[in-house]
């Protein structure tokens, strides 16, 4: 049974603008992936949340700053970045280190990503189930990882259940 969910930051909870320098937080505007908020709201308050990223900008209390400016950062216990945890996805060490710090195993978490390489065949290779939000960008056409693929995250709450 799932006991936390792991998220992706950008372009799977919050767009993601690489052409915009610094860190999300002080961006003019920053907006939320569509139904994410309700997807968020509808989910398991007995899960635990949390938000891990590769982000080179920002460092988990940044995060917290921009996920604040559209009103999601309530639902997350934890916020993670490279950074904090000393590896990037799809490094091994980056997924088995936040179930250690979560204090669940590997198989007690699902992975909620975009990207399929990084979010989806990282979180796998340690034994994570994955929910792969499958956007129009170039990614692989088949997905052996995904143990759910998703175009839009208000179907989350419906496949949370792995």
């Amino acid at each position: 049974m799932s006991k936390a969910i792991i998220f992706d930051w950008g372009d799977t909870l919050m767009r993601d603008h690489p052409d915009i320098p610094g860190p999300m937080a002080s961006w003019p505007t920053v907006e939320l992936i569509p139904g994410a908020a309700e997807a968020l709201a509808a989910l398991d308050p007995s899960l635990i949340c949390c938000v891990a990223s590769n982000a080179g900008a920002s460092d988990a209390e940044l995060m917290g700053q921009a996920l604040d400016r559209v009103g999601i950062r309530t639902y997350f216990h934890h916020l993670y970045t490279s950074k904090e945890l000393g590896a990037a996805k799809p490094e091994p060490r980056f997924f088995t280190e936040i179930a250690s710090r979560l204090g669940v195993t590997p198989a007690e978490c699902v992975m909620v990503g975009n990207d399929y390489a990084k979010d989806i065949a990282g979180a796998k290779a340690v034994g994570m189930r994955t929910v792969w939000l499958k956007g129009d960008e170039a990614q692989p056409a088949e997905a052996p990882h995904a143990d759910v693929i998703i175009r839009s995250m208000a179907e989350l709450p419906n496949v949370i259940r792995l």
